[in-house]
């Protein structure tokens, strides 16, 4: 999923705000008063029509429940769209939340989800981004991971044993040999990396700065300065990728480096997640079965290597509503990762990598959003860190200046001591 802000036009906004009013009415059904309505606002358009038809069948199982499911997203703004809900009073019933400036921002909206089910059996550590002062206010949609995609094949072809590469000193001498046979391979470069994409960074960052944090996303939150303790490793992979990588990067956006480059042979490594598995698939399916891995990030020491994996969402319960919807609200969450069928869909239509302890990693179809499962069971991750800065430090703060170290522009001293003085003014 591309992590991407998107910016609506005024026009835009009033138009999707007169849709939701008409929507949040809820038609016929849901006013009788003995018919239960949970309005669910769903921002992960890609999911829109798998969870409009979970919506029916809970509906068939559950008398007296009526699920209302509203989705925005894609070219609009969904946190405009859900503002405009709670300044209208038609607030819904579950929404999405984004992290822990989320739960500060909704907190007076927010049921305690602490004595769920789903609450319970929540991978270690997936909690953490919607909980505060020991309090679960939101439960994790699905786990996404991130770190070097890479294409297996064209390591194989350059005689390199992926499941060799153990330190940051394999995976440079492996770089180096792709390098050395990108002619014979066909391939531009040896890594696609779209420093054109201010999101890309800001991921690309969380590997370097959440260790300084114990890997901890309310030490992050709260932290009224950051030191860039990994500086330097950042630097190195830093200077590695810009050294090796498809030129000029920062003209090269995501759909080049992905749907393009990577796609189609032409680079080996590029610094995505398992949310490009549908694109991937879409060109094609043998990609992702038989190609695509992910390999970790050597940050702490050259050789505890781990990938970023977590809950990029939580589903929260708005207390403010009737009691009865409050209840269905949390039911019918509960069902959608407990029940059966329903978990069928969430791993294999959805293509989620769940978040919880009672799905096995063998319902999970692509062997790399396997592979993130198996690191964030082994506890070999880091967390959705970039999430957890200072509102606009990434795009606005830090990207700026770490492209023009890109560019040749500035210094990686510059780099670092603008970073911590933009991170301190912002948290003053």
């Amino acid at each position: 999923m591309k992590r991407s802000k998107l910016i609506l036009s005024a026009t835009v906004v009033a138009a999707v705000g007169l849709l939701l009013g008409a929507c949040g009415n809820g038609g016929g059904s849901a006013s009788s008063k003995d018919t239960t309505t949970v309005d669910v606002f769903n921002i992960k358009v890609e999911t829109k029509d798998q969870l409009d038809e979970l919506a029916k069948k809970y509906e068939e199982t559950h008398d007296g429940v009526k699920i209302n499911v509203t989705t925005v997203g894609g070219g609009q703004d969904a946190n405009a769209a859900l503002q405009s809900k709670f300044s209208s009073g038609d607030e819904p019933s579950v929404f999405l939340l984004g992290g822990l400036a989320d739960v500060e921002k909704w907190g007076d909206s927010l049921a305690d989800l602490s004595d769920t089910k789903l609450a319970e059996t929540a991978i270690e550590g997936t909690l953490d981004g919607a909980t505060k002062d020991g309090k679960v206010y939101g439960l994790p949609m699905n786990i996404e991971g991130f770190g070097l995609l890479i294409n297996k094949e064209l390591f194989k072809k350059a005689g390199i044993d992926v499941e060799d590469i153990k330190s940051y000193q394999d995976f440079e001498k492996a770089v180096k040999t792709l390098d050395s046979k990108k002619e014979d391979l066909g391939m531009k470069a040896v890594f696609g990396f779209s420093a054109k994409e201010f999101w890309v960074v800001s991921q690309y960052s969380a590997h370097f700065t959440s260790p300084e944090f114990d890997d901890n996303l309310q030490k992050i939150y709260d932290a009224k300065t950051i030191d860039f303790k990994y500086g330097d490793q950042f630097k190195k992979y830093t200077d590695l990728i810009n050294k090796y990588n498809v030129q000029p990067i920062l003209s090269l956006d995501y759909s080049t480096s992905v749907e393009e480059d990577f796609a189609n042979d032409q680079v080996a490594i590029v610094h995505q997640g398992n949310w490009i598995v549908p694109t991937l698939n879409s060109l094609d399916p043998e990609f992702t079965q038989d190609k695509l891995g992910i390999l970790p990030l050597y940050v702490k020491d050259d050789t505890d290597g781990k990938i970023a994996a977590g809950a990029p969402w939580y589903w929260g319960v708005n207390k403010n509503k009737d009691e009865k919807v409050v209840e269905a609200s949390k039911d019918f969450l509960e069902w959608l990762y407990t029940d059966k069928d329903a978990m069928k869909v969430v791993t294999d239509e959805m293509e989620f990598i769940p978040a919880y302890t009672n799905f096995s990693s063998d319902a999970i179809s692509d062997p790399t959003s396997k592979q993130i499962f198996d690191y964030l069971s082994d506890g070999k991750v880091v967390p959705w860190a970039h999430n957890q800065y200072p509102d606009g430090f990434s795009q606005t703060q830090f990207y700026p200046e770490f492209q023009k170290y890109l560019n040749g522009d500035i210094s990686w001293d510059e780099v670092m001591t603008k970073g911590k003085e933009a991170w301190a003014s912002d948290r003053k």
